[in-house]
């Protein structure tokens, strides 16, 4: 009784697609660990350019996006936080 991965004997043309699923499987499961932080946080994703907290550049962002200041005061204030304190994390 032959099944259909043995027609003729060898185990068939759908063997050569097993390592592209296994390399599929486990570039998901790096990509996983990767982005749920897992994997601990070094490396260049680690650092997060976003202003945490209650510095000034968080206060005046969530001013922003939450509709309380237009973008020409965001801008003005923007500038005036750069000039006093500086960015965050140099540049």
């Amino acid at each position: 009784m032959q099944t259909l991965a043995n027609r003729g004997g060898g185990p068939g043309p759908w063997i050569l697609f097993l390592p592209l699923i296994r390399a599929a499987v486990v570039i998901g499961v790096v990509t996983l660990l990767r982005r749920t932080g897992w994997c601990g946080r070094s490396g260049p994703w680690a650092a997060d350019p976003r202003p945490s907290g209650d510095s000034p550049l968080a206060v005046l962002g969530c001013r922003f996006a939450s509709g309380d200041i237009d973008e020409d005061e965001y801008w003005r204030r923007l500038s005036v936080l750069d000039e006093r304190f500086g960015r965050e994390g140099g540049a």
